[in-house]
Protein backbone atom coordinates (compact mmCIF):
# COMPACT_ATOMS: atom_id res chain seq x y z
CA UNK A 1 0.00 0.00 0.00
CA UNK A 2 1.18 3.51 -0.80
CA UNK A 3 -0.16 6.39 1.27
CA UNK A 4 0.40 9.98 0.09
CA UNK A 5 -0.43 12.92 2.36
CA UNK A 6 -0.31 16.61 1.50
CA UNK A 7 2.64 16.54 -0.93
CA UNK A 8 4.10 19.85 -2.07
CA UNK A 9 6.94 20.50 -4.54
CA UNK A 10 8.15 23.77 -6.08
CA UNK A 11 10.95 24.51 -8.56
CA UNK A 12 12.98 27.66 -8.99
CA UNK A 13 12.96 29.07 -12.51
CA UNK A 14 14.29 32.24 -14.12
CA UNK A 15 10.85 33.80 -13.78
CA UNK A 16 10.35 32.77 -10.16
CA UNK A 17 9.03 29.85 -8.11
CA UNK A 18 6.79 27.35 -9.89
CA UNK A 19 4.53 25.25 -7.66
CA UNK A 20 4.45 21.89 -9.48
CA UNK A 21 2.55 19.91 -6.81
CA UNK A 22 0.17 21.41 -4.25
CA UNK A 23 -1.27 19.36 -1.39
CA UNK A 24 -1.61 16.04 -3.25
CA UNK A 25 -3.11 13.27 -1.10
CA UNK A 26 -4.37 9.77 -1.99
CA UNK A 27 -4.03 6.12 -0.98
CA UNK A 28 -3.25 3.28 -3.38
CA UNK A 29 -4.32 -0.11 -2.03
CA UNK A 30 -2.98 -3.62 -2.54
CA UNK A 31 -4.84 -5.61 -5.18
CA UNK A 32 -5.97 -2.44 -6.96
CA UNK A 33 -4.86 -0.33 -9.89
CA UNK A 34 -4.80 3.36 -9.06
CA UNK A 35 -4.58 5.73 -12.01
CA UNK A 36 -3.22 9.27 -12.00
CA UNK A 37 -5.09 11.04 -14.78
CA UNK A 38 -4.35 14.53 -15.94
CA UNK A 39 -3.14 16.62 -18.86
CA UNK A 40 0.54 16.94 -19.70
CA UNK A 41 2.20 19.20 -17.16
CA UNK A 42 -0.39 18.43 -14.47
CA UNK A 43 2.21 17.30 -11.91
CA UNK A 44 1.84 13.53 -12.37
CA UNK A 45 5.52 12.78 -13.05
CA UNK A 46 6.71 15.07 -10.24
CA UNK A 47 4.34 13.30 -7.84
CA UNK A 48 5.57 9.86 -8.92
CA UNK A 49 9.23 10.91 -8.64
CA UNK A 50 8.61 11.79 -5.00
CA UNK A 51 6.87 8.46 -4.44
CA UNK A 52 9.88 6.49 -5.68
CA UNK A 53 12.43 8.66 -3.81
CA UNK A 54 14.00 10.38 -6.83
CA UNK A 55 12.85 13.75 -5.44
CA UNK A 56 12.24 14.93 -1.89
CA UNK A 57 8.97 16.73 -1.20
CA UNK A 58 9.06 20.27 0.19
CA UNK A 59 6.28 19.21 2.54
CA UNK A 60 4.06 16.19 3.12
CA UNK A 61 4.67 12.47 3.61
CA UNK A 62 4.67 9.25 1.61
CA UNK A 63 4.74 5.77 3.12
CA UNK A 64 5.19 2.51 1.22
CA UNK A 65 4.01 -0.52 3.21
CA UNK A 66 4.43 1.65 6.30
CA UNK A 67 7.97 2.85 5.49
CA UNK A 68 8.52 6.60 5.14
CA UNK A 69 10.25 7.62 1.89
CA UNK A 70 12.52 10.09 3.66
CA UNK A 71 13.31 8.12 6.82
CA UNK A 72 13.55 4.64 5.24
CA UNK A 73 14.42 5.24 1.58
CA UNK A 74 16.31 1.94 1.19
CA UNK A 75 13.42 -0.13 2.56
CA UNK A 76 11.03 1.78 0.29
CA UNK A 77 13.12 1.07 -2.84
CA UNK A 78 13.18 -2.64 -2.01
CA UNK A 79 9.38 -2.65 -2.01
CA UNK A 80 8.95 -0.68 -5.23
CA UNK A 81 9.18 -1.60 -8.89
CA UNK A 82 9.41 1.53 -11.02
CA UNK A 83 9.03 2.29 -14.71
CA UNK A 84 10.13 5.95 -14.85
CA UNK A 85 9.33 8.46 -17.56
CA UNK A 86 12.86 7.94 -18.94
CA UNK A 87 13.08 4.38 -20.34
CA UNK A 88 16.86 4.12 -20.56
CA UNK A 89 18.31 0.64 -20.98
CA UNK A 90 21.99 -0.24 -21.28
CA UNK A 91 22.40 -0.56 -25.04
CA UNK A 92 25.56 -2.69 -24.97
CA UNK A 93 23.88 -5.30 -22.82
CA UNK A 94 21.31 -7.87 -23.85
CA UNK A 95 17.82 -7.68 -22.38
CA UNK A 96 18.71 -10.62 -20.11
CA UNK A 97 21.86 -8.83 -18.91
CA UNK A 98 19.91 -5.63 -18.24
CA UNK A 99 17.47 -7.55 -16.06
CA UNK A 100 20.22 -9.49 -14.29
CA UNK A 101 22.14 -6.32 -13.47
CA UNK A 102 19.15 -4.91 -11.60
CA UNK A 103 18.62 -8.24 -9.86
CA UNK A 104 22.21 -8.13 -8.62
CA UNK A 105 21.70 -4.56 -7.37
CA UNK A 106 18.84 -5.91 -5.25
CA UNK A 107 21.07 -8.67 -3.84
CA UNK A 108 19.47 -11.60 -5.69
CA UNK A 109 21.47 -14.75 -6.48
CA UNK A 110 21.97 -15.96 -10.06
CA UNK A 111 19.47 -18.83 -9.75
CA UNK A 112 16.68 -16.53 -8.53
CA UNK A 113 17.46 -13.96 -11.23
CA UNK A 114 17.35 -16.63 -13.96
CA UNK A 115 14.01 -18.03 -12.74
CA UNK A 116 12.37 -14.62 -12.43
CA UNK A 117 13.75 -13.47 -15.78
CA UNK A 118 12.26 -16.52 -17.48
CA UNK A 119 8.88 -15.94 -15.85
CA UNK A 120 8.78 -12.23 -16.67
CA UNK A 121 9.92 -12.81 -20.25
CA UNK A 122 7.14 -15.34 -20.75
CA UNK A 123 4.50 -13.06 -19.21
CA UNK A 124 5.63 -10.01 -21.19
CA UNK A 125 6.07 -11.92 -24.44
CA UNK A 126 9.75 -11.07 -24.85
CA UNK A 127 11.46 -14.47 -24.68
CA UNK A 128 12.55 -14.17 -28.32
CA UNK A 129 14.59 -10.99 -27.66
CA UNK A 130 16.09 -11.85 -24.27
CA UNK A 131 19.55 -12.56 -25.66
CA UNK A 132 19.69 -9.70 -28.13
CA UNK A 133 21.59 -6.50 -27.35
CA UNK A 134 19.07 -3.76 -26.64
CA UNK A 135 20.69 -1.38 -29.11
CA UNK A 136 18.21 -1.19 -31.97
CA UNK A 137 15.26 -2.36 -29.88
CA UNK A 138 11.83 -0.95 -30.72
CA UNK A 139 10.09 1.27 -28.19
CA UNK A 140 7.93 -1.67 -27.13
CA UNK A 141 10.93 -3.96 -26.63
CA UNK A 142 12.72 -1.31 -24.57
CA UNK A 143 9.63 -0.77 -22.42
CA UNK A 144 9.22 -4.51 -21.81
CA UNK A 145 12.89 -4.78 -20.84
CA UNK A 146 12.55 -1.82 -18.47
CA UNK A 147 9.43 -3.33 -16.87
CA UNK A 148 11.07 -6.74 -16.41
CA UNK A 149 14.11 -5.02 -14.92
CA UNK A 150 11.89 -3.09 -12.52
CA UNK A 151 10.06 -6.22 -11.34
CA UNK A 152 12.91 -8.73 -11.10
CA UNK A 153 13.06 -8.35 -7.28
CA UNK A 154 9.33 -9.20 -7.04
CA UNK A 155 8.12 -5.94 -5.43
CA UNK A 156 4.69 -5.65 -3.85
CA UNK A 157 4.22 -2.13 -5.21
CA UNK A 158 4.57 -1.08 -8.84
CA UNK A 159 4.72 2.48 -10.23
CA UNK A 160 4.56 3.11 -13.98
CA UNK A 161 4.79 6.57 -15.54
CA UNK A 162 2.86 6.71 -18.85
CA UNK A 163 3.71 3.04 -19.59
CA UNK A 164 2.02 2.87 -23.01
CA UNK A 165 3.65 6.01 -24.45
CA UNK A 166 4.93 5.32 -27.95
CA UNK A 167 3.71 1.70 -28.06
CA UNK A 168 1.81 0.08 -30.92
CA UNK A 169 -1.71 -1.25 -30.47
CA UNK A 170 -0.78 -4.91 -29.85
CA UNK A 171 2.01 -4.09 -27.39
CA UNK A 172 -0.33 -1.71 -25.55
CA UNK A 173 -2.97 -4.42 -25.35
CA UNK A 174 -0.46 -6.90 -23.94
CA UNK A 175 0.79 -4.38 -21.40
CA UNK A 176 -2.73 -3.69 -20.17
CA UNK A 177 -3.27 -7.42 -19.62
CA UNK A 178 0.00 -7.52 -17.71
CA UNK A 179 -1.18 -4.73 -15.39
CA UNK A 180 -4.38 -6.65 -14.69
CA UNK A 181 -2.27 -9.70 -13.83
CA UNK A 182 -0.22 -7.65 -11.34
CA UNK A 183 -3.48 -6.58 -9.70
CA UNK A 184 -4.72 -10.19 -9.57
CA UNK A 185 -1.48 -11.12 -7.76
CA UNK A 186 -2.44 -8.66 -5.02
CA UNK A 187 0.08 -5.97 -5.85
CA UNK A 188 -0.44 -2.26 -5.44
CA UNK A 189 -0.22 -0.71 -8.91
CA UNK A 190 -0.05 3.02 -9.68
CA UNK A 191 0.20 4.29 -13.22
CA UNK A 192 -0.11 7.71 -14.77
CA UNK A 193 -1.75 8.53 -18.06
CA UNK A 194 -3.36 11.35 -20.02
CA UNK A 195 -5.48 8.82 -21.95
CA UNK A 196 -8.97 8.60 -20.49
CA UNK A 197 -9.95 5.35 -22.19
CA UNK A 198 -6.91 3.61 -20.75
CA UNK A 199 -7.53 4.77 -17.21
CA UNK A 200 -11.25 3.99 -17.35
CA UNK A 201 -10.61 0.47 -18.66
CA UNK A 202 -7.98 -0.49 -16.09
CA UNK A 203 -8.38 1.45 -12.88
CA UNK A 204 -10.25 0.59 -9.71
CA UNK A 205 -9.68 4.13 -8.49
CA UNK A 206 -8.75 7.30 -10.35
CA UNK A 207 -6.93 10.34 -8.99
CA UNK A 208 -7.65 13.31 -11.25
CA UNK A 209 -4.79 15.84 -11.20
CA UNK A 210 -4.57 19.25 -12.87
CA UNK A 211 -2.42 22.26 -12.07
CA UNK A 212 -0.53 20.25 -9.46
CA UNK A 213 -3.67 19.62 -7.41
CA UNK A 214 -6.04 16.69 -6.90
CA UNK A 215 -9.36 17.65 -8.45
CA UNK A 216 -11.23 14.42 -7.68
CA UNK A 217 -10.73 10.84 -6.48
CA UNK A 218 -13.05 7.91 -7.07
CA UNK A 219 -14.09 4.96 -9.20
CA UNK A 220 -15.12 5.70 -12.80
CA UNK A 221 -18.79 5.46 -11.73
CA UNK A 222 -18.24 7.80 -8.77
CA UNK A 223 -16.55 10.38 -11.00
CA UNK A 224 -19.40 10.20 -13.51
CA UNK A 225 -21.90 10.78 -10.70
CA UNK A 226 -19.89 13.62 -9.19
CA UNK A 227 -19.62 15.46 -12.51
CA UNK A 228 -23.20 14.69 -13.50
CA UNK A 229 -22.21 13.16 -16.85
CA UNK A 230 -22.91 9.68 -18.19
CA UNK A 231 -20.02 10.09 -20.61
CA UNK A 232 -16.71 9.58 -18.78
CA UNK A 233 -14.82 11.89 -21.11
CA UNK A 234 -17.25 14.74 -20.38
CA UNK A 235 -16.94 14.02 -16.65
CA UNK A 236 -13.13 14.21 -16.75
CA UNK A 237 -13.17 17.46 -18.73
CA UNK A 238 -15.53 19.04 -16.21
CA UNK A 239 -13.50 17.83 -13.22
CA UNK A 240 -10.22 19.03 -14.71
CA UNK A 241 -11.71 22.24 -16.05
CA UNK A 242 -10.02 21.99 -19.45
CA UNK A 243 -9.73 19.72 -22.47
CA UNK A 244 -6.10 20.65 -23.09
CA UNK A 245 -3.62 17.77 -23.04
CA UNK A 246 -6.18 15.00 -22.59
CA UNK A 247 -6.92 12.25 -25.07
CA UNK A 248 -9.85 9.90 -25.32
Amino acid sequence: MIDVQNLHKAFKTKTGLVQAVRGVSFTAHDGEITGLLGPNGAGKTTTLRMLYTLMSPDAGTVTVDGFDIQKNATAVRQRLGVLPDARGVYKRLTARENIAYFGELHGLDAKTIAARTARLADTLGMADVLDRRTEGFSQGQRTKTAIARALVHDPKNVILDEPTNGLDVMTTRGLRQFLLQLRAEGRCVIFSSHIMQEVAALCDRIVVIAGGEVKAIGTPDELRARAGHENLEDAFVQLIGSEEGLHA
